[in-house]
């Protein structure tokens, strides 16, 4: 009893002696913050990946905790960080059955600590400093409830225990709680293929919205038409295109266009500075075969872009693309919110994390989850795939990578007039930028859409490709090879 009297004075002291410091550096640790309910959970049924995806989890779109060590009500404990866990002292942990978990440890007062569940035969390291963290994951393969705590001695006795219950069956759907800003990947016009030049007309309206940005969280989104991104244009080289941008008259604040396929003052942007209730027109020549991105240009023009105003802009080459089985149309963008990522509830935009780049979200198609939960990308064994990807941003540059695929084609900068590169794991694609990449998928199963700055999967940010069909375990099987 006198060793815990004095582990817990110890505890107390430091904890009292570095309050303000981890106040002032609690951002550095955020990177690890998330909780389930906000972090991208298996698809639901009408979504569902195949069994053998399942029975292993899914690695690289874990369910993921936050716990950091403290001091409370005279007690060494566990303190939930982010989401619905938030504050609460050894928290119960909830997840499904077939989930693979990951629990981050952060020491929040500098006594020594780790994390163990031994129904799993899980362990983190140990962690001493402030500030220092470590993490573990496992398989969620058993039902029922399961202790998880401190094994340093005397710590458990101390206080530092909690329960993770595992719920047989997959994660509900995540409840709607505000209209769906997410742009389905599908969503875009088919091939134009062989046509002479014409004039094309494209008709964006910019509408704000509060629009659901992850489950139990909503965002006042600024969009073209309604979504995120906004609607894929897709012309051929020698058209003519006749923009009419209408800015809502339910809108706050003034909108425009630019076009990075346009050569002319600001891309547009110079012309359509327009007014909430008012419309404008510009009209300009596609003259470069490409793959463009176009965004909101009126100051803050960053703030326009996070918000959700960007999109892409295809101009074909004469005679089009090669022919593929299915296109997807995919963007990554950034959401700098004034509370921390996964906090249940109204996010705002904090001006101060978006000009010195701190986002809390990363995410594909306006939502975390819209790739995963809401619209995953389907296809069949044999089949081609097209990826349209670019970057809204506004700042970060995409590592874009599918997780057990090689992209057999890459239009390097989108640039449709040079030759592709064959056989590409990553493709860099800077903020503003696009690129077109193509792969063929032989093996059932579920493939990851990643930005390989994986840190970023933490952040919101993954995508499905689901492939059903027989399996080859030609080209890959659990055990030896066959011989």
């Amino acid at each position: 009893m006198r060793m815990l009297n004095a582990l817990l004075l110890a505890a107390t002291l430091v904890g009292c002696a570095h309050q303000a410091w981890a106040q002032q550096h609690s951002h550095s640790a955020q990177p690890m913050v998330a909780q389930a309910p906000q972090t991208p959970a298996p698809p639901p049924p009408s979504a569902s990946p195949p069994a053998a995806a399942m029975a292993h989890g899914d690695m690289h779109a874990p369910t993921i905790f936050t716990l950091r060590s403290g001091i409370a009500q005279g007690r060494m404990v566990y303190l939930g960080v982010g989401g619905e866990i938030d504050g609460k002292v050894n928290p119960m942990l909830v997840v499904h059955e077939g989930e693979t978990v990951q629990i981050n440890l952060i020491n929040g007062e500098g006594a020594e600590h780790d994390i163990v569940i031994d129904q799993y035969a899980a362990r983190s390291d140990r962690v001493l400093g402030i500030g220092a963290s470590s993490t573990l994951a496992f398989t969620a393969d058993k039902t029922g409830e399961f202790i998880y705590f401190c094994s340093i001695a005397g710590h458990r006795e101390a206080g530092m225990e909690g329960r993770i219950q595992v719920t047989p069956g997959a994660r509900a759907t995540v409840a709607t709680i505000a209209p769906e800003i997410v742009r389905d990947p599908t969503d875009l016009p088919a091939p134009i293929r062989a046509r002479p030049p014409q004039v094309v007309r494209v008709d964006l309206e910019t509408v704000e919205l509060k629009g659901q940005l992850d489950n139990k969280i909503t965002y006042n989104f600024w969009t073209f038409n309604g979504k995120v991104p906004g609607p894929f244009v897709r012309v051929r080289v020698g058209d003519t295109v006749e923009v009419h941008l209408k800015n809502d008259e339910t809108s706050l604040m003034y909108h425009s266009v630019d076009f990075h396929a346009a050569t002319g003052p600001g891309g547009g942007a110079e012309f359509t500075q327009t007014e909430p209730g008012q419309e404008k027109v510009v009209t300009f020549k596609a003259l470069i075969p490409g793959l463009f991105v176009y965004h909101c240009a009126t100051p803050s023009v960053p703030h326009h872009i996070t918000n959700g105003m960007y999109g892409l802009i295809l101009v074909e080459p004469e005679g089009g693309l090669p022919q593929v089985d299915r296109e997807f149309y995919v963007m990554q963008g950034e959401l700098y919110t004034a509370k921390r990522f996964g906090m249940p509830g109204h996010q705002e935009m904090d001006y101060e994390k978006l000009i010195s780049e701190r986002p809390e979200y990363f995410l594909f198609n306006g939502a975390v989850g819209a790739l995963t939960k809401s619209h995953p990308l389907r296809a069949r064994p044999g089949e081609t795939v097209r990826i349209f990807f670019g970057v809204g941003g506004p700042n970060f540059t995409s590592s874009f990578h599918v997780i057990g695929e090689i992209f057999d084609h890459v239009y390097e900068g989108a640039s449709l007039g040079a030759m592709p590169i064959t056989g590409v794991q990553t493709v860099s694609v800077p903020p503003g930028g696009a690129t077109v990449v193509d792969f063929k998928v032989d093996r059932p199963g579920r493939y990851v859409l990643v930005d390989h700055a994986l840190s970023r999967l933490e952040r919101g940010l993954a995508g499905y490709l689901l492939v059903d069909g027989p399996s080859d375990d030609d080209l890959m099987h659990s055990g030896l090879a066959k011989r």
